[in-house]
């Protein structure tokens, strides 16, 4: 009799477990149909907020999160010590992406990346040939070309309120480093392509978070006689649009449209499509078509790089608006596609 009540006991015991087993199955943190989440870490080489690189990456990330069920992480950084620490942190955190925002990644992603070949990386604005990197790079050069001359026609229309006689243009960049330089070779090339005479006041604020620091240079380059400077300085561009704005000066925004940010003080922005890289690079990850050593190249042609449309400076200007500028910068870009204008790239600047 204890025998068989033992065996009853022992069946039920295992019919509980059997049950209790399948209740958790489902598991908890996992996604339906029990695929877990695409687990992406975003490392940036400064803060959310720039209205510039950063916040265009962040756009393309949303956008992922948007169509894709991901698990997403960004690390800002407030000093350059901690862009080596954070994207090794995300790598050991077993990220299935970690992605490197910024050309100040690349020698730390050439270092790291082989440490950890089962996890993809990215890198946005530069270029490291290994197995497990995807990278972006950007024609700014040509961007800026198409800048350069804009701003050059745009000073020389004293027809506009406090646009001075002087053949006088500015530009201030965030750290001295080549990628800018590639961008100051194109914006005074595209200057000097328009009107040889034309002087480009530069310079350099040597931080990429200092707004303050951006505005004090652009008053700077105002009270040297420029009217109209471009901004290539991420959160320290901040500043200088701001300066534009307070001065009754003008500006030119860069990588996202920065245009309404002072509607009527910005004449146009020079895009630098920072958020179909960031993405695109998503989406290669989520299909599984993610291609190692791949180099995704952006420039005029493909649209990667360019000016606004000057909507907003046209709203705001009205009849005084000179739309001789829009059709010459659209000739220009044509001109660029086809190769009849070549533009110069910076000598310390290989992406190869």
């Amino acid at each position: 009799m204890k025998k068989k009540v033992l065996a009853i006991m022992l069946v039920f015991m295992l019919s509980i477990s059997v049950v209790l087993t399948g209740c958790n199955s489902s598991g908890e943190g996992s996604d339906e149909g029990g695929k877990d989440k695409l687990k992406v870490a975003v490392v940036l080489a400064g803060f959310l907020g720039d209205k510039s690189f950063n916040d265009s990456a962040w756009e393309g990330i949303q956008k992922a999160k948007e169509e894709f069920d991901l698990e997403v992480k960004v690390l800002e950084s407030k000093v350059p010590a901690d862009w080596e620490s954070n994207l090794v942190a995300m790598a050991q955190d077993d990220y299935d992406l970690v992605m490197g925002v910024s050309t100040q990644f690349e020698e730390i992603i050439k270092k790291h990346a082989p440490e950890f070949p089962d996890v993809k990386f990215a890198l946005i604005d530069g270029v490291a040939k290994l197995d497990n990197v995807s990278s972006a790079i950007f024609a700014q050069n040509e961007g800026s070309f198409l800048a350069g001359a804009a701003a050059s026609m745009f000073t020389q229309k004293t027809e506009i309120e406090n646009v001075n006689d002087e053949k006088t243009i500015g530009w201030v960049g965030g750290m001295d480093i080549p990628v800018l330089h590639d961008f100051l070779v194109g914006y005074e090339q595209g200057a000097k392509h328009i009107d040889p005479e034309t002087e480009v006041l530069v310079s350099f604020a040597e931080t990429f978070n200092d707004p303050l620091k951006g505005k004090e240079l652009t008053l700077a380059q105002y009270s040297q006689g420029a009217d109209i400077v471009m901004n290539v300085a991420s959160n320290t561009g901040n500043g200088i649009l701001e300066a534009a704005n307070e001065t009754d000066k003008y500006a030119i925004g860069v990588d996202l449209d920065q245009d309404d940010v002072y509607p009527g003080a910005i004449l146009t922005s020079m895009l630098k499509r920072v958020d179909v890289a960031s993405y695109t690079v998503v989406k290669s990850v989520v299909e599984d078509n993610f291609k190692g050593g791949e180099i995704t190249r952006m420039d005029v042609s493909n649209d990667g790089v360019g000016l606004t449309d000057m909507s907003v400076m046209k709203e705001a200007l009205g009849d005084k608006f000179p739309q001789d500028i829009l059709d010459k910068i659209e000739e220009l870009s044509e001109q660029i596609k086809s190769g009849e204008i070549e533009v110069e790239s910076y000598s310390g600047f290989s992406v190869e």
